[in-house]
């Protein structure tokens, strides 16, 4: 029997076992990185270089897009790489680091989706009191407790995770390091102790959730109540990003926990994997960004710059 004294590396499911298809996939995730990757800097350019956008709701933003990017960084790279080698093995120590660093993302990218439907309460409901109680300090100190929470519940999940032995083999039915498969390969009871926590985690996550939920009842009474038209499309405009992300978070979760446990990963599971871990992440900017003037103004601003920089510098050195 072994166990994780003796583990030293796990074998990683892939898409296909066909070279071409290796390929595929290959640049299929280099094109989704690039493109969360330019997605994600430009959010966090545009408000760091305009001094419009230093208000709560861009703060949590950027540190949203912040978290995006390590959380895509943790998975996509060494997917490509086995693509690109052709192997799926990923050593026992870069397993937990990869568990560590994405169940810390993905916690910290909800306490702050939390945090911001908190602002736009306090925004829409409570306008006189708003730079009062979402102040700079408060902003900090809400951005510091979604990061030291995620940390805290990241060690737990991962200590809980490995601290069990192994027997079931070291072949991982996921692409990427997944605690859910990872407990299938247990061969002791104590995997009670981490789904107790799981379960836990779960109803946190529907408190956090009707938390959300109520938050925008009291929003949508506050917005029906104003009396111009465009005013209530600009409070409605301002949650509408808010709440497509929720949803799309609420849908995948729901698929994950409501569908039949099986004791492999089928085609549907791997899809869903890479809707929460790849997809979200890169769709975040966009949907953000999509309607949103100022950062579009920002974004604008700043590459008229940088060409009208190049331009200069390329006029100077004709000279």
């Amino acid at each position: 029997m072994s166990n994780q004294t003796t583990m030293t590396e796990f074998f990683l499911l892939g898409f296909s076992d066909v070279w071409e298809l290796h390929i595929l996939h290959f640049v299929v995730f280099v094109m989704l990185y690039l493109a969360s990757l330019v997605g994600n800097l430009f959010i966090v350019t545009a408000i760091a270089l305009n001094h419009h956008l230093h208000t709560p709701m861009y703060f949590f933003l950027m540190n949203l897009s912040i978290l995006d990017l390590g959380s895509i960084s943790v998975i996509i790279p060494k997917s490509m790489a086995n693509s690109l080698m052709n192997t799926r093995s990923i050593s026992y120590s870069g397993c937990v680091a990869q568990v560590f660093f994405f169940l810390f993302f993905a916690s910290a990218s909800f306490a702050l989706l939390i945090i911001i439907a908190y602002d736009r309460y306090v925004a829409i409901c409570k306008p006189l009191h708003y730079e009062m109680v979402m102040n700079r300090g408060a902003c900090v100190q809400m951005a510091a407790s979604a990061w030291i929470t995620a940390i805290l519940n990241s060690v737990q999940h991962t200590g809980n995770t490995f601290i069990i032995p192994f027997c079931g083999g070291n072949t991982v039915y996921q692409f990427f390091c997944e605690v859910p498969q990872l407990l299938k390969l247990s061969c002791s009871d104590s995997y009670l102790r981490e789904v107790g926590v799981s379960v836990l985690g779960v109803c946190l996550g529907l408190s956090y959730f009707v938390f959300i939920t109520m938050s925008y009842v009291q929003i949508f009474r506050a917005v029906l109540r104003i009396p111009s038209e465009q005013g209530r499309h600009k409070a409605f405009s301002t949650c509408l990003p808010h709440l497509t992300v929720i949803s799309l978070i609420v849908c995948t979760a729901a698929f994950v926990y409501l569908k039949p446990t099986s004791s492999s990963a089928s085609g549907l599971d791997l899809l869903v994997a890479v809707l929460y871990s790849v997809l979200l992440p890169m769709m975040n900017p966009i949907i953000y960004s999509m309607r949103n003037k100022e950062i579009n103004g920002a974004l604008s601003k700043w590459m008229c710059w940088r060409l009208f920089s190049k331009n200069k510098m390329s006029i100077g050195l004709l000279r």
